[in-house]
């Protein structure tokens, strides 16, 4: 679950006429950044609703796939073709005051154009965006010290290329430029936060919790320094005996005999850099006299962009009339989703003195000054019956260093400490997170989320308890998998059926598992100095952040051209082509035009505090009586959640288009004639209603292409178009409408707007006045309640790996032979994107367990030296390319919705590489990654 971002000093700036517009690249570079047609040709699905390539394939294998930092101002229609360009100066020591820059250095010729410092910032009244979240300020400010490694100090922008170039050139690495003064105080803020998930169960999963997060609550406190300070125990509120379970826990771990098995492990996990092919980038530009800036920034987050971009402006010297962003393909893993370069990139506008300018990093500057995946201290205690083979108990501790700004850290720290049960029943638990700031770069979103750090350990240690209990490792992860309709560590019951057993026999079963043995005494003897391994890795991932918001639209026209509108944009994960994909799959025909990326929806003139994670449900109560009120507009492309979250908004469109329309009309035409026509003589229901392939049936009725439907629904002025919007706080919002001529519906959205068809009568016409559409205000609503938000997570994905690995005595090199891997997603709407992001999240948690390594301080990416020829990455080599393979479990029913699995496809292969490393040397690893020198010193 993310922190909420309070956004209610932006809210005051836009009522006081600040106008957002967020939209994709104009039409002359559309084509490009979507595809050309930007929209699915004629014959793009094969029959079963199977498309041919993803939207953006042509442009990808003809190279004209571009990325935002592919743009200058010359390739945007309006802007002036003259582009400037700037770069930053960063602090790269912590313990000595800032005192200014020398630029001396640069010579008359090459001094920048403008430079700007934070004493600019303070007379301009530019304001850093939702502060604590982002930091206090964006430069340091002379006379302090750095509030993190890497922290810029200065802004420098030159009017043209040349001398941008060659500047920066002179002053890259160069240790001088920066000056510092005396020694300083610490200005790293102090620790971001602390949360607790205590759980005791009632005697049996199935009865009611004695204690838990969702039952209860949440146990959070503040700091003694760097150790959290948590509440005393007692039967007083719901902390106290939150406390109180935490002390039974303990003192059934301290007093525990030899009928259990009692394991105390300590574990760490690194620093690490996304490594996304595209650094962070932006192109600004700002017309003081209209009080328009303009925007084309890398994002994951557009709405969130424009938002606190308005707020830094909001009290100050610039004038802002209206915010244009315009976003296209981009790639972060996490990592360009909230980050604070955006508005660096917005600074350089508001300065460059009406020129457009762009920011855009190096990679020596993407590896000092992006988010990066948190550093986790983890002590960890398993409780277990030896007699049963089963969990009593587990605990763990665990601390996220967050860097110098908080970002989502709490988040990261408390999203692991809920994921870190992994696949496990537990009767008791104890699980805290403990988020730490430091002088380190700030650490953020990053693709597994904190879960990879806890669950990762727990695999680990998992199998270290089955050798200890002379179990087999399958065996003892089959005692205790999560069986459906038991709960979580914070008490909540996750969604739908969990499929451990299936994946844990298929496992069972591979050849890989099954032959270990005979396989390693053959490789061994066959290979003097070697050594061979096969481990095993079996998590879950949750996905969604609990607070996920969408919008979608689809209309057709009188011929039956259908149109389909949607926030979802690109991020490499084929996001765009599986929505196209599932509206298809429901109206029977692709869309014939699409846009993506849409953040402006004017027939949704819904209000938000945008605080579903913070808002008391008293207060809740009290604003959803306002039928335009829902407790967040839209979200990020973020936490796996494109197929099911955003998917829902495409699918509940459909579906009520189908309801509204296609049915009625389809009705209208099988009943015409005499008697009440084809349809009279039969009893049929809408359960009978099939679309497929542009025709609609039902039962024995004739049947209708879509564009005779589509001539008909706009002939009886039925709904034609409808837009929703959606809500998940980890179950879905619902509400009823009452849509004029179609009565009282509900549906799984909180918000709808309708199109009439063109026989609609003029009163019902009138009523469409929010840009051409009727926004129907609910007459009742659901909101999941507000405790909810404790249940942590109810939606997993799991994943299963198996590593083949030989392990080099002399060298202590690891090498990877083959694995294989075992996924459950649902239904499948793409297999190929599936595939792609098994392949693509293998090789990045290939690289976290072998590879990967940022040192967090002084000789760490904050000291600006940072490239490829430090940070080590796999490649083809080290992934197994040609010998990795995967399976995918079959839905249940062909109703089985899809599951986000974007994230889970990392997880699952680090551990399973670990334990595959013991099994070849006989030696666990509890700090990653397993390096040569590692191995040397274990053999040693």
């Amino acid at each position: 679950m993310k922190t909420g971002l309070s956004r209610r000093t932006f809210l005051q700036a836009a009522a006081a006429g600040v106008a957002i517009r967020i939209s994709l690249l104009p039409s002359a570079t559309r084509a490009e950044l979507i595809e050309t047609p930007p929209h699915p040709g004629a014959d793009w699905l094969e029959a079963g609703g199977k498309p041919k390539y993803r939207l953006d394939a042509i442009a990808k294998v003809t190279g004209g796939k571009t990325f935002t930092r592919d743009y200058r101002a010359r390739d945007l229609a309006g802007w002036p073709k003259e582009q400037a360009h700037a770069f930053m100066l960063h602090a790269t020591r912590v313990d000595r005051v800032f005192d200014g820059v020398d630029l001396s250095l640069l010579g008359e010729d090459l001094k920048p154009d403008r430079l700007v410092l934070h004493e600019d910032l303070v007379a301009d009244g530019v304001a850093i965006p939702a502060p604590g979240f982002y930091g206090d300020v964006f430069f340091v400010p002379k006379g302090q010290t750095a509030r993190l490694l890497g922290q810029p100090v200065a802004l420098l922008i030159y009017h043209d290329f040349a001398r941008y170039d060659a500047a920066k050139r002179k002053l890259r690495f160069n240790d001088k430029v920066v000056r510092y003064g005396t020694e300083g105080p610490s200005t790293t803020p102090g620790p971001y936060g602390a949360a607790r998930y205590v759980r005791i169960d009632g005697g049996t999963p199935e009865a009611e919790d004695r204690y838990s997060a969702l039952k209860d609550t949440t146990i959070r406190t503040g700091f003694k320094g760097e150790e959290p300070q948590w509440p005393a125990a007692g039967d007083g509120d719901a902390m106290a005996r939150g406390m109180a379970a935490a002390a039974e826990i303990e003192r059934e771990i301290a007093t525990a005999g030899d009928d259990v098995l009692v394991l105390r492990r300590s574990f760490t996990s690194q620093s690490a850099d996304a490594s996304a092919m595209e650094a962070d980038n932006g192109n600004v530009w700002y017309e003081r006299a209209t009080g328009i800036l303009h925007a084309l920034i890398a994002t994951q987050s557009p709405h969130e962009v424009a938002e606190m971009a308005a707020h830094m402006v909001s009290k100050s010297t610039f004038p802002l009339k209206s915010i244009d962003l315009k976003i296209g393909y981009t790639v972060g893993y996490g990592t360009k989703d909230h980050a604070i370069f955006p508005f660096y990139c917005v600074l350089a506008g508001l300065y460059a003195e009406g020129r457009p300018v762009r920011l855009a990093n190096d990679r020596y500057e993407q590896f000092q000054t992006a988010l990066k995946r948190h550093a986790f201290q983890m002590d960890k205690v398993m409780v277990i019956d030896r007699k049963t083979g089963k969990f009593r108990a587990m605990t763990g501790r665990y601390r996220n260093d967050g860097g110098g700004r908080e970002n989502f850290s709490v988040s990261v720290g408390t999203v692991g400490a809920t994921a870190a049960q992994s696949i496990y029943y537990l009767p008791k638990s104890d699980f805290s997170a403990a988020i730490l700031s430091s002088r380190a770069v700030d650490a953020g979103s990053m693709r597994g989320y904190g879960t990879l750090q806890t669950m990762a350990a727990t695999e680990m240690m998992v199998d270290e308890a089955a050798e200890a209990l002379g179990l087999d490792a399958m065996e003892f992860r089959r005692r205790n998998a999560l069986k459906s309709g038991m709960k979580n560590s914070q008490g909540a019951i996750p969604s739908g059926a969990l499929r451990h057993d299936e994946i844990l026999a298929r496992a069972e079963k591979h050849p890989l598992w099954a032959g270990r043995r005979e396989r390693k005494a053959a490789f061994e003897a066959a290979n003097p100095g070697k050594k061979y391994g096969v481990g095993y890795g079996h998590v879950h991932k949750d996905y969604g952040t609990g607070a996920e918001a969408a919008l979608c639209a689809l209309a057709f026209d009188a011929s039956g051209r259908l149109s389909l509108s949607h926030v979802a944009h690109e991020i490499g994960t084929g996001a765009t082509t599986s929505q196209a994909v599932m509206a298809a799959g429901i109206l029977g025909r692709q869309p014939d035009e699409t846009e993506f990326g849409k953040v402006r929806w004017p027939q949704m003139p819904l209000e938000t505090s945008d605080e579903p994670y913070t808002l008391s449900q008293e207060e809740e109560d009290r604003r959803m009586a306002n039928p335009r009120w829902t407790p967040s507009f839209t979200s990020p492309m973020s936490a796996s959640n494109s197929v099911y979250y955003l998917g829902h908004a495409t699918r509940e469109a459909a579906r009520a288009l189908v309801d509204l329309a296609i049915w009625p009309a389809a009705r209208s035409l099988w009943s015409r004639g005499i008697g009440g026509g084809q349809l009279a003589p039969e009893a049929v229901r809408r359960e009978d209603l099939r679309i497929l392939r542009g025709m609609i049936n039902a039962a024995a009725m004739q049947p209708l292409s879509f564009a005779e439907v589509a001539a008909e629904a706009h002939r009886l002025g039925l709904v034609t178009g409808v837009t929703v919007h959606s809500f998940n706080r980890w179950q879905w919002a619902e509400a009823e409408f009452e849509v004029p001529g179609a009565g009282r519906r509900r549906f799984a959205i909180d918000a709808l707007a309708v199109q009439y068809g063109d026989g609609a009568p003029a009163e019902r016409k009138a009523l469409m006045t929010e840009a051409g559409w009727h926004f129907v205000e609910r007459a009742s609503v659901f909101y999941p309640p507000a405790q909810r938000n404790n249940a942590g997570v109810t939606y997993y994905a799991p994943m299963a790996t198996l590593a083949e690995i030989t392990v080099d005595t002399g060298s202590g090199e690891v090498r990877l032979l083959s694995h294989h891997s075992i996924l459950e997603c649902g239904t499948q709407i793409v297999p190929e994107l599936v595939s792609g992001q098994i392949q693509g999240g293998l090789a990045m948690g290939i690289g976290h367990a072998l590879k990967e390594y940022l040192p967090l301080y002084e000789d760490g990416p904050g000291d600006g030296t940072w490239n490829w020829n430090r940070y080590e990455l796999p490649t083809s080599r080290d992934v197994a390319v040609w010998s990795q393979t995967a399976e995918i479990l079959p839905p249940l029913s062909e109703t089985d919705p899809p599951k986000g699995m974007a994230e889970v496809v990392m997880i699952a292969v680090v551990p399973a590489i670990v334990n595959a490393v013991a099994h070849a040397i006989g030696k666990r690893f509890y700090s990653l990654p397993i390096t040569p020198e590692k191995i040397r010193e274990a053999l040693a």
